[in-house]
């Protein structure tokens, strides 16, 4: 496990999924850039490269080549990687 991981989280503002990441993320004091991306679907071109999907939240983890989208799988994936969970 790293201290201070490179974790970028792609996201929407007002976004419940989105911050039950970012609660997560901030409980585990895991270091992460937020990347805010638009609203509307067919703008969200930026995600769309990094996951292959338009949703929100998306999370990049460079300490691990992980790209993940999902709240429900990222949260599992940062319970298993960083906080010794099953």
């Amino acid at each position: 496990m790293c201290a201070n991981p490179s974790i970028t989280l792609y996201r929407l503002y007002g976004c419940p999924w989105c911050e039950r990441v970012v609660a997560k993320l901030e409980a585990m004091a895991l270091e992460y850039d937020s990347v805010f991306v638009p609203g509307e679907h067919s703008k969200r071109r930026v995600i769309k490269r990094v996951s292959g999907t338009r949703s929100a939240p998306v999370i990049v983890d460079s300490n691990t080549g992980v790209t993940m989208a999902e709240s429900g799988n990222i949260l599992t994936y940062l319970d298993r990687t960083y906080g010794g969970g099953e």
